[in-house]
């Protein structure tokens, strides 16, 4: 199955990886890695997490305090944030149809 970033979740990810190189070399590196073996499970079991609202899931990231929100879509998944866990839970709302 496909995948692919809203361009705003597109943004969040390759600013949190900024982040957490500043943090310690190589962390953004794992951080990328852990996000992508995220969207790997999505992507092998689209209908495992939890309906958040409507039709977006959250599947949760290891190691960081991060979940991956998707829409499962007939062209595929959409990314449609990388939310951190700890902030604004409902900024992401407007980017849904």
């Amino acid at each position: 199955m496909n995948y692919s970033f809203h361009p705003q979740a597109q943004v969040e990810f390759e600013r949190a990886i900024e982040y957490y190189e500043t943090c310690q070399k190589g962390l953004g590196y794992d951080f990328a890695i852990e996000i992508h073996n995220t969207i790997q499970n999505v992507i092998n079991f689209p209908d495992t997490w939890p309906v958040l609202r409507l039709s977006i899931r959250r599947c949760l990231v290891r190691r960081f305090p991060y979940g991956i929100l998707y829409s499962i879509e007939p062209e595929g998944i959409i990314i449609l944030a990388v939310m951190h866990l700890h902030r604004s839970p409902n900024y992401w709302k407007h980017r849904t149809a």
